[in-house]
């Protein structure tokens, strides 16, 4: 395959029970193959993008010493501001290229997971900011709910499988800066290639050339959407409790030419998480005898645990 599919979310939505077959058979297959797709159809609308992207731009734009106000590095990463160089991916010493920055879960004060997760921190110099998140957060949480549901009925499952566990899940929605290169990079690109932790990832800003995906000849192929399209991905938890049925696909962000050293790229994935108590465990029916079962028990917390460990926002 040399390129992503695409698919659109309202034959899923639609009234029509072959649609909806189409959408959950389009989906599966492409999460079987390469595990990225690209999705029209979502509920977020071109003014609520519009505006999130104006105001990340306006925030990292501020003083170095303004937004490093909003990093609490007892949070391991998981809210507000992380500074530039601070991630590295899996295995790999370099930091990568970017700053960002993470929304976290809104719950209410009686929810059993309100003492779980850190509070969002509140940007006072861009109001804005912190409202338009809140709303793009949501419904990308919506869209993935409904992706879920599709990705239960192609394994078997009941449809709403997944809900309670992506429902008040642990997701991340991480706008991301990879800032001008001004110096000759060694070893270090904007993204290392990764595999993603999470369930699923949803991608707002994959409409030029930069995001690659390996596809399984080893080779990078270039994953661009439409501008009306966000791009999805299987992450690690969803591989590993699907037994590696659904693949979570290796990529990476490469450097640009060098004519284009000089220019920002931006961009903002929301990492979709299940709630920290999600066995993980294979799915009995994604087990048989030519394929047998490929990793141990484990639930969502420890195995989230174990990556920030990994990628340095955790110091042990």
């Amino acid at each position: 395959m040399q390129n992503i599919p695409s698919v659109d979310l309202a034959d899923f939505l639609s009234e029509d029970p072959k649609r909806k077959e189409k959408f959950v058979n389009e989906i599966g297959a492409a999460f079987e193959d390469i595990g990225f797709v690209a999705l029209k159809g979502h509920f977020l609308d071109q003014s609520l993008v519009d505006e999130l992207y104006a105001e990340i731009r306006n925030f990292f734009s501020l003083p170095v010493e303004t937004k490093r106000k909003y990093e609490d590095p007892n949070l391991g990463g998981q809210r507000g501001y992380v500074s530039f160089g601070k991630e590295h991916a899996k295995g790999r010493k370099e930091g990568d290229l970017k700053e960002f920055w993470h929304f976290g879960q809104y719950v209410s004060d009686n929810s059993k997971y309100a003492s779980e997760y850190p509070k969002n921190i509140t940007v006072d110099e861009l109001h804005r900011f912190n409202v338009a998140g809140k709303q793009a957060y949501q419904m990308l949480e919506k869209t993935g709910i409904y992706v879920l549901r599709a990705l239960a009925l192609r394994l078997g499952l009941d449809e709403f499988y997944f809900d309670n566990y992506a429902k008040e899940g642990n997701s991340i929605l991480r706008p991301i800066h990879y800032p001008p290169i001004t110096s000759e990079p060694e070893n270090a690109i904007r993204a290392a290639a990764h595999g993603d932790i999470n369930l699923i990832t949803l991608l707002m800003g994959a409409q030029g050339k930069g995001l690659q995906v390996q596809n399984h000849n080893g080779d990078w192929i270039d994953a661009i959407a439409q501008p009306d399209e966000l791009v999805i991905n299987v992450g690690d938890m969803l591989s590993r409790h699907t037994n590696n049925k659904l693949k979570s696909t290796i990529h990476q962000v490469v450097n640009p030419p060098r004519e284009l050293w000089g220019t920002s790229r931006y961009s903002i994935p929301f990492f979709m998480h299940p709630v920290s108590d999600m066995p993980l465990n294979c799915l009995e029916n994604c087990i048989d005898d030519k394929n047998p079962k490929q990793f141990e028990d484990i639930t969502a917390g420890d195995f989230l645990y174990e990556r920030l460990v990994e990628l340095g926002l955790i110091k042990t």
